[in-house]
């Protein structure tokens, strides 16, 4: 397949953006790597008809929300090569500090985690999270509200292990 025009350019830009939206879906950094490269393999096939739209970031993260809850439902496929990459990827993750609260945050359903993702790192109305993941707006309130008392009722039991100051 041929080079498609603007496409390397758009992963430059986008590629770390995309990782750590990943990992914050992810959790894990070994998972966000491979959920943003199928993501990107995806965007590269249908490329040609999302560069003609206005958001191809847009899609991209729709893709890797769509891509992160459906896990369980595929088998995964690892594709071995016997090339390292050309280039490598330098992104911040959360500090030691804050791995708690991240291990916590981890430990949820992937549903409510997408949820919680969507609503406060990508800042989506519930109607557009119903979108993205396909649900109803009910589905995305009570997901979010029994991701929120999860977390409460947890970093309740252990504050100093999660930055508090009490």
């Amino acid at each position: 397949m041929e080079d498609e025009p603007g496409f390397d350019d758009f992963v430059a830009e986008h590629r770390e953006a995309l990782l750590r939206y990943a990992y914050v879906l992810t959790g894990n950094s070994h998972d966000a790597a491979d959920l943003t490269q199928e993501a990107l393999t995806r965007l590269r096939d249908a490329w040609s008809r999302v560069r003609r739209k206005s958001d191809a970031h847009s899609y991209a993260r729709t893709t890797m929300a769509r891509l992160h809850i459906s896990i369980w439902r595929r088998h995964r496929r690892e594709h071995l090569t016997g090339e390292p990459p050309e280039r490598s990827w330098q992104v911040v993750f959360p500090s030691d500090e804050e791995q708690g609260l991240w291990q916590e945050l981890a430990a949820l359903p992937r549903r409510q985690r997408a949820v919680l993702v969507l609503r406060y790192y990508e800042q989506l109305t519930d109607a557009e999270i119903a979108e993205v993941l396909g649900i109803s707006t009910g589905t995305v309130r009570s997901q979010a509200s029994r991701a929120l008392a999860t977390l409460r009722s947890s970093l309740s039991h252990s504050p100093a292990a999660y930055g508090s100051k009490r």
